[in-house]
């Protein structure tokens, strides 16, 4: 199926996204979305009307509103309400809230679960907050295989005790692109009274979630990879309804008390969600993120996820082309089930790979240690032509091993 065969739908997305040079292939493995061009305008009319000239009235005529409206939106992603999602802080900080709420919930000594190979950051928080409950929780890193995805689910579960009082996973993990089975993880979670938080960031705005049919209760997620919301976007929590009393934010602060202008002297916190707020929202940032999850809602997450499958799995297919002498191998699961919307290759120069194929072929993957080359695709913008474009400029330089012509020193933003 082409591009045009899907309706013309996706094609006319692309359209609306600011794309200056046709000629680049953007791939990045999502950890920026391309700029929504609506959001172009919806910056210059925030920054020069309502901060320029609203000033501080523009709080009450439209900032708040305007964070509602947003909540909202970000809700209906997730098959939630609205009074269980909060746009806020980043992914790490809302990470740290949610874990250390779910803990200090607890009494009992027992175990904090996760994946080994989880993001970095969320391993930082979790270890920190071991380390600060060290008397009586424990962090449990489960290795899991990189390579056998089927294995790499039971062996979580494998280790999902009675000691286990809560569970931090990436729905999507970040170098491989496997994705857990959400409904599975808590449904075992709940069978020994532990609680799952699920990082989003890999998979919001690329595969439908639900909350309600996946048995979700915590979750965090960043707005600046599939949502395209732009460099720094906030994040954002959800939080069941039913366990919002139960937790307490361990980050006391303004906008998280129940009356933040009766400017008490004594914390008192919000109920509901709101108690998970900390400080002012930030509305310049938190504005553009709207036009991403517009346009993700417009075009349907489900048809998003289904054209998500068909480009990665045109871009395995042309993988498994490869000479086996060119040592690239997939590192992401081959069942479309267990995918997410990248697609990861491993090389012993990865690096210098990934350099020439953005110096020399106009293509922009991106580089995750020790070995990585990621392949992100976002249905709204991303062509076959591109995929296309991408596979051969590999062949290319895997066949005349042209990246030995590029430094293995890496430097900056990868």
């Amino acid at each position: 199926m082409t591009d045009r065969e899907m309706g013309g739908s996706l094609e006319r997305f692309r359209q609306r996204f600011y794309i200056d040079d046709p000629e680049l292939v953007y791939l990045d493995g999502n950890s920026l979305g391309r700029l929504p061009i609506a959001t172009i305008q919806k910056m210059r009319d925030v920054i020069e009307k309502q901060w320029g000239s609203g000033l501080i009235r523009s709080w009450n005529e439209h900032w708040l509103e305007m964070v509602k409206r947003i909540r909202q939106k970000l809700a209906c992603l997730l098959g939630a309400d609205l009074d269980e999602v909060l746009i806020a802080d980043s992914t790490s900080i809302n990470l740290f809230k949610l874990t250390l709420a779910c803990l200090d919930a607890q009494a009992e000594h027992g175990e904090l679960l996760t994946d080994k190979a989880n993001f970095p950051s969320d391993l930082y928080i979790m270890q920190g907050i071991c380390d600060r409950l060290s008397n009586r929780i424990t962090l449990r890193e489960v290795s899991t295989s990189d390579m056998d995805f089927e294995d790499t689910e039971s062996r979580l579960l494998d280790n999902l005790t009675e000691s286990t009082k809560l569970v931090v996973l990436s729905h999507v993990h970040y170098q491989s692109g496997y994705a857990y089975g959400m409904d599975q993880i808590n449904r075992a979670a709940e069978c020994v009274r532990a609680h799952v938080i699920w990082d989003v960031s890999h998979s919001i705005g690329a595969m439908p979630i639900d909350v309600r049919e996946s048995r979700c209760n915590l979750m965090v997620g960043c707005c600046y990879k599939y949502l395209n919301g732009g460099p720094g976007a906030p994040a954002f929590l959800f939080v069941k309804r039913d366990l919002q009393e139960q937790l307490k934010n361990p980050i006391q602060g303004w906008f998280g008390a129940a009356n933040p202008f009766d400017f008490s002297d004594r914390y008192q916190a919000a109920g509901g969600i709101e108690r998970f707020a900390v400080g002012t929202p930030n509305i310049l940032s938190l504005a553009a993120i709207e036009p991403g999850i517009d346009l993700t809602l417009e075009a349907g997450i489900h048809r998003i996820r289904k054209r998500s499958l068909e480009l990665t799995e045109r871009f395995i297919n042309s993988f498994e082309e490869f000479p086996r002498e060119w040592e690239m191998r997939l590192r992401t699961p081959r069942n479309p089930v267990q995918r997410g919307s990248h697609v990861s290759l491993a090389h012993p120069n990865a690096w210098q790979i990934t350099q020439a194929l953005i110096q020399h072929w106009k293509v922009i993957p991106d580089f995750r240690g020790p070995d990585i080359i990621r392949f992100g695709v976002t249905p709204l913008y991303t062509t076959e032509a591109e995929i296309d474009k991408a596979s051969d400029a590999l062949k290319a330089i895997l066949a005349t091993k042209s990246y030995l012509d590029f430094s293995p020193i890496k430097r900056g933003v990868t």
